[in-house]
């Protein structure tokens, strides 16, 4: 006997690093967020000029291969962190950010060479350029993707700063008081957030964890309440199944709607549509709890550790954009996740105007409910054991 209980306390200090080695994976994306591929616009409008010593001058283009060079050059062989995308307009640039195709933009105006041409003039006027940050595509993403493109600019200031200097050295200290005044930071940044959060930023993912644990809860009430219902036959069967799908759709309703009621009058989300949003949540929860049900009738209560660690590792997964995840998560852990098209279908209606439609998210939804149907019903053909009766 004393040596099984030494054994079990043994067992203790491996039980507790286990518990560890998990939740430190679970912090891993978070600490080790890697931005690669970053899809970024790069938009030059700059017409140039005609200059009497160099003919037909353009800045923007030395700028835009200035960049895409430093780029290039930095990552050797690994994935660059940006991935510059050149696009003719802004406004084609800007239909790109409404259907989350870049998470920022960086303009050159048009009149960039003949301003920049103008600093060494008595009377400079201060070249533009404009950044864009897709906030509504990922909060979190969307500070980095700021920071990078101010200091994209920061450098081109710095650089034409230095040119300007070495210029006024060779023709003497003889500047004007506009030009002393514009030397500092001769190149002017604008930066405009589009597509912007508001005090929805931690929505998707904060109304994420109540549906999610009401699905588990909901599908173990059904779960334990179809078990006592008489005998294990196939008709038995398919009849609970029926009474599973038909009393998930009444909890979904009922969920649906008040999580959107409860998101928009208690939280103060202030929902941008709240028809909408319900619905999505409704179908959301709907699928859900038909594939948590699906899990349950073939696996049983032993299923539970993969919704434990669905919720474990999905969450701090789910704040975060994927070009920012380490691989392995991304390809192995984040694909994977069905509780990420419910992320999606919420960032697309709370931050680019989406309605509740039959979009990617939503079908994506449907056809996991779908799955869950057909997965239970074929739970009919699983072996059960009779009970023994004296």
């Amino acid at each position: 006997m004393d040596g099984v209980k030494n054994r079990k306390w043994m067992l203790a200090p491996i039980l507790a690093l286990i518990v560890v080695f998990i939740f430190s994976l679970v912090q891993i994306p978070a600490a080790k967020q890697t931005p690669k591929n970053v899809p970024i616009a790069i938009v030059n409008e700059d017409a140039g000029m005609n200059t009497p010593n160099n003919g037909q001058m353009n800045a923007g283009d030395m700028i835009v291969k200035m960049i895409t060079q430093a780029t290039n050059e930095k990552t050797d062989d690994k994935a660059p962190t940006v991935q510059w995308i050149t696009v003719s307009n802004l406004e084609t640039a800007q239909k790109g950010m409404l259907e989350q195709e870049y998470y920022g933009v960086l303009m050159i105006p048009s009149d960039y060479t003949v301003k920049q041409a103008s600093l060494q003039t008595p009377t400079p006027s201060s070249p533009e350029i404009n950044i864009y940050v897709n906030q509504g595509m990922n909060a979190m993403a969307a500070n980095t993707v700021t920071q990078m493109l101010n200091g994209i600019v920061d450098n081109i200031n710095k650089e034409t700063r230095t040119k300007l200097l070495e210029a006024a050295k060779q023709k003497g200290p003889s500047l004007t008081i506009e030009q002393a005044a514009i030397f500092g930071a001769p190149i002017t940044k604008n930066v405009h957030y589009v597509n912007q959060t508001g005090t929805l930023a931690s929505a998707p993912t904060a109304l994420f964890q109540p549906l999610w644990m009401g699905s588990i809860a909901g599908a173990l009430l059904m779960w334990f309440g179809l078990r006592k219902a008489g005998p294990s036959t196939p008709k038995n069967r398919l009849t609970a199944i029926a009474k599973q799908i038909v009393t998930g759709a009444i909890a979904a309703i009922v969920v649906g709607f008040g999580l959107a009621w409860i998101a928009d009058g208690i939280l103060g989300y202030d929902l941008p549509d709240f028809t909408s949003t319900a619905l999505f949540l409704t179908l959301a929860y709907f699928s859900f709890i038909l594939m948590i049900s699906a899990i349950l009738t073939w696996i049983g209560i032993a299923g539970m550790p993969i919704l434990v660690l669905l919720l474990f590792f999905g969450a701090p997964l789910l704040a975060l954009a994927p070009e920012f995840m380490p691989t392995f998560y991304r390809d192995w852990v984040y694909s994977w996740l069905p509780m990420r098209f419910l992320i999606d279908g919420l960032r697309e209606m709370f931050f680019f105007g989406k309605e509740f439609s039959w979009n990617q998210p939503t079908s994506t939804l449907v056809w996991i409910g779908i799955g869950s149907i057909v997965v239970s019903c074929l739970s009919i053909l699983k072996p059960t054991t009779q009970k023994k009766t004296a």
